[in-house]
């Protein structure tokens, strides 16, 4: 099992790259970031994934641009993996995203994940002056596009949102990128299993196993392979090493561990303080020892 740790919201953007070396100190596989381009004054979309639709993050949070911030915890850090979680890829154009993820796995020695969803938030969308409804479609396309142009050859393309003649992207990626898709909806799902891996959803065991078994049909359906699908979910549960095993038995490779010096809505966890101050450095390394003593050495 891996086990990554999920920056959603962190009011403290001078501690980006001290919480990266300390998160690959403690033990931590990866470390992912959250991502939006322009966050909407006025928000009427219910958020998906809280039963009352509404976001459980302060509304100014910052939101520093993924590919610059996983660049330069590469530079802090010689390990450990660096994902978008996730990254609203349909809202940008497939070359400039190229690059800037090009760019961020040569300057990490290619420990660049891609983690993108079609995203939830129309208003976002409309501030972007980006179609909401062919979100999906488009950002198929633009996976597509990206690929080709990380070969590091010459590319044309010439699609239903995207056309260029053609062109060659240098440097390419060093390696492969891996592309984990998010969303639980079927279409995401799809395009999950047709890719790299899923970003999965806060899930408990009962509801982790049928998802996994989904995305294994989609993909046996493709004419995929079952193995090598990365597969992603925050327990809503206790991280007891049985579950813990019974997850991976069934095919679970990673868990995502939401900020552990911070509450949110999914789980309490006994390796969250409510007495300690989150804002200070050392909230959030005891934070995260505590859960690498309680959970990733265990």
């Amino acid at each position: 099992m891996e086990y990554w740790l999920s920056i959603t919201t962190i009011p403290e953007q001078d501690q980006l790259l001290d919480v990266a070396r300390m998160a690959e100190e403690a033990g931590f596989d990866g470390i992912t970031v959250a991502d939006h381009l322009l966050m909407p004054t006025r928000i009427d979309s219910r958020y998906p994934y809280t039963e009352d639709g509404a976001m459980w993050w302060p509304s100014d949070t910052p939101w520093p641009d993924p590919w610059v911030t996983l660049a330069a915890m590469g530079a802090v850090t010689s390990r450990l993996r660096l994902a978008s979680n996730i990254c609203i890829a349909a809202m940008r154009d497939p070359i400039t995203l190229a690059k800037a993820v090009s760019t961020a796995s040569v300057l990490s020695n290619g420990r660049i994940v891609l983690g993108v969803a079609a995203g939830w938030l129309r208003e976002e969308y409309e501030l972007m002056g980006v179609d909401f409804g062919s979100r999906g479609r488009r950002l198929d396309e633009l996976l597509v596009v990206m690929r080709r142009l990380w070969s590091g050859q010459p590319v044309s393309h010439r699609g239903e949102f995207f056309g260029f003649d053609e062109g060659i992207m240098c440097p390419p990626p060093p390696s492969t990128v891996p592309v984990w898709c998010g969303g639980a909806s079927a279409p995401a799902l799809r395009r999950a299993a047709r890719n790299d891996g899923w970003l999965g959803l806060p899930l408990d065991r009962a509801a982790a196993v049928p998802m996994v078994e989904t995305l294994r049909r989609e993909r046996l359906a493709a004419g995929l392979g079952a193995e090598g699908l990365a597969v992603n979910i925050a327990l809503t549960e206790a991280h007891e090493p049985a579950t813990i095993a019974e997850l991976e038995e069934a095919g679970v490779t990673g868990l995502m561990i939401m900020s552990p010096w911070m509450p949110n809505p999914f789980i309490t966890a006994p390796w969250f303080d409510p007495g300690a101050n989150p804002a200070l450095r050392e909230s959030k390394r005891a934070a995260m020892q505590r859960f690498a003593e309680q959970v990733i050495h265990r």
